[in-house]
């Protein structure tokens, strides 16, 4: 995951390298280095976006704060308007975290088609914000369907900025924790001092993120090699978490800090690498996104 030229031009930046070597698979990941490089939206990628409701958005606040935000709109709210340019046709309302967030910045975006098990990641920098988001593509480029449990969602046009805040405070709540250890999916949102802010997503059988009121933690699944989020916790813990209730029609986004424990004494029992990362969070604001208007749950493997 990089921002700068001469970033994009190397590959991987030396958080990811280090945890490649540590993992053992960094032979597997050089073969994939081309995938960091330069990227552009054309062709499928570009078809996949407009069909596609919804994208997590990882960018900081006014104040510097990293947050992971939902994006909903009708399918064409994505728009590859070129090849190096991304158009998001939604604005963030005043009750999300990043509402009014800072141009000139580097952003992530995974813009997810739940029931076909698409995703794309984008990695860029935000250029505008009238009239929606204007992200200049650095990276673009897909992800396997692992671990994307399918959901039908029906986006009830696009959102406005009446999206109702319901909690807002550095410590969560009873049903907050309830929420999160029922939820298969949640979208992570990391940085990286010289390569910019990612955004990935994470899935798993419902429960496989365990919280308590002070903290959380999930198990690391097998993936691509390249550990893009890893990489990025291993030089900087800063992170921003996102949960969707889409029944209930609920966004839940942490920002905290995370770090990785390599040796998780459950290893093995649920599938995993052995490898969980703990998460505390440090602020947590609930919202109620009235855009979905319908979510039913498609079952699905991991």
């Amino acid at each position: 995951m990089t921002i700068a030229s001469e970033s994009a031009a190397e590959g991987f930046h030396s958080g990811e390298l280090a945890v490649q070597r540590q993992a053992g698979v960094a032979a597997e990941a050089a073969r994939l280095a081309p995938m960091v490089a330069r990227g552009q939206l054309r062709g499928g990628m570009a078809a996949s976006l407009s069909e596609m409701t919804f994208a997590a958005l990882a960018a900081r606040d006014t104040t510097g704060r990293l947050w992971t935000s939902p994006l909903l709109g009708p399918p064409g709210f994505l728009q590859a308007a070129s090849p190096t340019t991304l158009q998001i046709h939604a604005s963030l309302p005043g009750a999300d975290a990043l509402h009014g967030l800072p141009c000139g910045q580097p952003v992530g975006v995974v813009a997810m088609n739940f029931l076909t098990r698409r995703r794309v990641r984008i990695n860029g920098r935000l250029t505008s914000t009238e009239a929606g988001l204007t992200v200049d593509i650095d990276q673009a480029y897909g992800n396997c369907p692992q671990y994307i449990h399918q959901w039908r969602i029906q986006v009830d046009g696009p959102p406005g900025d009446n999206r109702v805040r319901l909690y807002s405070g550095k410590t969560l709540r009873p049903e907050d924790i309830r929420l999160i250890n029922a939820a298969d999916t949640f979208f992570l949102g990391t940085t990286h001092a010289t390569s910019g802010n990612d955004a990935s997503h994470r899935g798993g059988a419902p429960g496989f993120v365990r919280a308590a009121p002070g903290h959380l933690w999930w198990p690391d699944y097998p993936g691509n090699n390249m550990f893009n989020s890893l990489g990025n916790l291993s030089a900087d813990p800063t992170a921003a978490l996102l949960f969707l209730d889409f029944r209930a029609g609920i966004a839940l986004q942490l920002s905290g800090e995370a770090e990785v424990n390599w040796s998780d004494p459950a290893a093995g029992e649920d599938g995993s690498t052995g490898r969980r990362v703990r998460f505390v969070p440090q602020r947590v604001i609930s919202t109620a996104p009235p855009a979905l208007g319908e979510a039913d749950h498609v079952p699905s493997r991991r």
